[in-house]
């Protein structure tokens, strides 16, 4: 064999072999569709997908900061859909929406489900330029239920810090438009309690720890700040009308 086929011959052999090499132990460009986003080569689509942030992460700066969302957000949040996912695949609930699942099941199932939706519903109750008091109809039934929006924002705060371990401090509402303060205990939600979630905060540690350590009482006080109003007045008009949420 003349020299310079050799060395082609040698050449075109290693190129292939470092190609299988690579091929097998190294990460694979990313596929894109326009149905699906982007997913790793191989990589299956999940059938819960944990839903963008409405706000980047630092945009609740001062009050929560960005590693305190990307601990929250990108480690605990995700963990609940990676889990979930692992625990339907291959049963009837993997065919269900969100919401149904929570409602529906029990168990490690539920834990996950329910805490996938619950913080998907936390990070909508806040936004940058919230804050201040709600308007319209649900000011209206605050003060039909609570007195005032003053007596409302007390009772809700104190069911939010003195609330036993972990859980979620709740505004919620029945068929009728009815608000009730509902301190739920872990992955509680007022969906398995034959009601309408209408605005909420986490009190799991994980929520605030990063940035106000033990001092739970001050992480709620300035939840206030930023509340999406608008957000829960959605809410609490469209109760009863499950087609359109969720």
């Amino acid at each position: 064999m003349a020299y310079g086929s050799r060395r082609q011959f040698l050449t075109g052999v290693l190129g292939a072999g470092v190609g299988l090499w690579s091929a097998r132990y190294l990460p694979q460009p990313e596929m894109r569709d326009q149905k699906h986003g982007s997913l790793f080569a191989g990589e299956k689509k999940m059938p819960f997908q944990q839903p963008p942030l409405p706000y980047p992460m630092d945009a609740l700066v001062p009050y929560l900061s960005e590693e305190q969302i990307r601990f929250h957000y990108g480690k605990h949040h995700a963990a609940y859909f990676k889990n979930l996912n692992g625990l339907v695949e291959g049963k009837p609930e993997a065919q269900w929406t969100l919401r149904e699942v929570v409602i529906r099941s029990s168990g490690p199932i539920f834990n996950n489900a329910a805490q996938a939706w619950n913080h998907t519903f936390y990070w909508n109750c806040m936004d940058p330029k919230g804050g201040g008091e709600p308007a319209g109809e649900l000011a209206q039934a605050i003060r039909r239920d609570f007195g005032s929006f003053a007596e409302f924002q007390k009772a809700f705060s104190e069911a939010a810090v003195k609330l036993f371990g972990s859980g979620w401090a709740w505004l919620a509402a029945d068929k009728d438009g009815k608000l009730s303060i509902m301190g739920l205990s872990n992955a509680d939600t007022p969906l398995k309690h034959d009601q309408e979630p209408v605005l909420t905060i986490d009190v799991w540690e994980h929520a605030y720890y990063i940035d106000y350590r033990n001092e739970r009482a001050r992480f709620v006080e300035g939840f206030w700040k930023y509340v999406n109003w608008s957000f829960a007045a959605k809410r609490y008009a469209l109760r009863g009308q499950v087609d359109q949420l969720d």
